[in-house]
């Protein structure tokens, strides 16, 4: 196991580390969670604490889990809140394929011919421009794109945990930055159709209507992260003194052999084959991957969703070929043993998903979520404050509640019914209000242990360093969740400011006809 050069560290993040790591284990930290939330459920449920759905106008009233409703949930549905945790089949499926191209040698060797003679300096803008655009992948880049972050900082002689960071910060910090709207858009802009359905029957969702500002952050974005990783994040780990690997049998030292090479490239070919098919299943005769019947918003959502199988596919088959080529695969029996050490890798994920799953189960069964997404919502209402200050507010408003809340559709279908014909009545357009909710989504995703994917980044970090722990990694982050949040509201507020669109045909202001 690597390690790093010993540090004395001082201030704010050292003092969040120390107590972070003095912690119990993350799962021991979800069972107290669930004891904590068990007596809460029950105060809040004696003294009537309730809020009314903005969706369907009903109350909503806190539940006690130990209500006999709930207990029995608990206990008869326990394989499927387990089975059922969202992130729990993405890592699964996509690490099966991953671990075949890691023991392969396949990643190895890609890394090693990628930043053989790149200059160090420009790995950071590299991953972290790959990490905002890998949400077109959705969860799948999660378990893509961040350890193989950690294997290119290696690679290059930098800290791989600094890798890792920058990489989860782009991915989850920055989802609502990119290039071209993704799955995510479809998801939120469904939502708030609905929202503005209230006020205008007749009002219909453009996919793009955040395009031009998604964009924007982009390029917003990508300085800020590149600056906390190499100026924040990188001087306070200190030196890499460890090597270029944390599982793999396969060294990224040194200039791929000619064997290697070919294996590479047969590999290479393996994927340019994969991807032809996926464009003929999403253009060619019967379009599987389009839902010609879906409403225009929704219908690129199975290729989307397509992308979890496509990446499986991707590293599995690229794997194979590429050990069958090198040598390090001589049999399928070779193939299932990589396979299997793969899901050996993730056994402790496992534990922790258990635990995490059944807390995020018994927090929606109390309805606590709900009344307090509700709330927070309300309480913007009751502040009267002016368009750019009100949009500015959603953006911290709505970072504080994904604290508590995960889910990025749910809480926006909690809130938009609320906020899109609040900020329609002072003008302002559905598409801004969207834009506001998710920027504050996003920033803050990177800091909260209750995020479905904060368990998984630990482990990535710990293959390279086993005393990381949870306040690590929260310390770690919240450089980078400040600095968004920051520039997120300031960017919002400018851009409202200045009457930018945006995206095609979407404007900041909105008028009744």
């Amino acid at each position: 196991m690597a390690t790093t050069v010993d540090q004395p560290r001082t201030g704010i993040l050292a003092s969040v580390e120390r107590i972070g790591n003095r912690l119990p284990d993350p799962v021991f930290i979800f069972v107290w969670l669930i004891a904590v939330l068990v007596v809460v459920s029950l105060v809040a449920s004696l003294f009537g604490l309730s809020a009314v759905n903005p969706v369907t106008d009903e109350e909503v009233d806190a539940k006690s889990l130990l209500s006999g409703e709930n207990l029995r949930l608990l206990l008869t549905n326990m394989p499927v809140t387990f089975t059922h945790f969202h992130p729990l089949g993405y890592a699964l499926v996509v690490m099966l394929g991953a671990g075949v191209a890691e023991r392969s040698g396949l990643l190895g060797t890609a890394m090693r011919l990628g930043v053989r003679n790149a200059p160090k300096a420009l790995l950071t803008p590299a991953v972290v421009a790959v990490g905002m655009l890998s949400n077109l992948a959705a969860d799948a880049a999660y378990v893509v794109l961040i350890p193989l972050a950690g294997v290119l900082f290696a690679a290059a002689g930098r800290h791989p945990i600094a890798g890792i960071a920058a990489a989860f910060a782009a991915v989850s910090g920055g989802y609502a930055a990119n290039l071209f709207p993704g799955q995510i858009d479809a998801l939120l802009f469904g939502v708030t159709e609905a929202g503005a359905e209230i006020l205008v029957a007749d009002w219909q969702a453009n996919i793009a209507g955040n395009w031009y500002l998604l964009a924007g952050l982009f390029f917003i974005y990508l300085p800020v992260i590149w600056y906390v990783t190499d100026r924040v994040l990188e001087p306070r780990l200190g030196p890499w003194t460890g090597g270029a690997v944390a599982s793999s049998d396969h060294p990224v030292e040194g200039a791929p052999t000619a064997v290697e090479r070919k294996a590479l490239g047969r590999a290479g070919l393996s994927a340019l084959i994969l991807i032809a098919i996926w464009v003929f299943l999403t253009i060619g005769p019967g379009t599987p991957l389009i839902d010609e019947a879906a409403r225009p918003e929704a219908r690129f959502n199975p290729l989307y969703q397509s992308f979890v199988a496509g990446f499986f596919l991707l590293f599995l088959i690229g794997g194979w070929v590429y050990g069958a080529v090198a040598g390090t695969i001589k049999n399928h029996r070779d193939l299932v043993k990589m396979m299997s050490e793969a899901m050996a890798d993730l056994a402790y994920y496992l534990v922790l998903a258990f635990a995490a799953a059944h807390f995020v189960a018994m927090f929606n069964w109390s309805n606590l979520g709900l009344i307090l997404a509700i709330d927070g919502a309300e309480f913007l209402r009751w502040t009267n404050m002016p368009g750019p200050a009100l949009l500015g507010g959603l953006v911290v408003l709505t970072g504080i509640i994904n604290l508590f809340v995960g889910s990025a559709s749910a809480k926006w279908a909690l809130l938009a019914p609320i906020l899109v014909p609040m900020l329609m009545l002072l003008g302002i357009s559905p598409e801004t209000a969207t834009a506001a909710y998710r920027v504050g989504d996003s920033a803050t995703n990177i800091i909260t242990p209750l995020m479905v994917y904060f368990p998984l980044i630990l482990i990535f970090a710990q293959r390279w360093d086993k005393n990381f722990g949870l306040g690590s990694l929260t310390a770690a982050m919240l450089p980078y969740s400040m600095w968004l949040l920051i520039t997120g509201v300031a960017m919002i507020v400018g851009w409202v400011a200045l009457d930018l669109p945006l995206g095609p045909g979407a404007v900041v202001e909105y008028v009744f006809d």
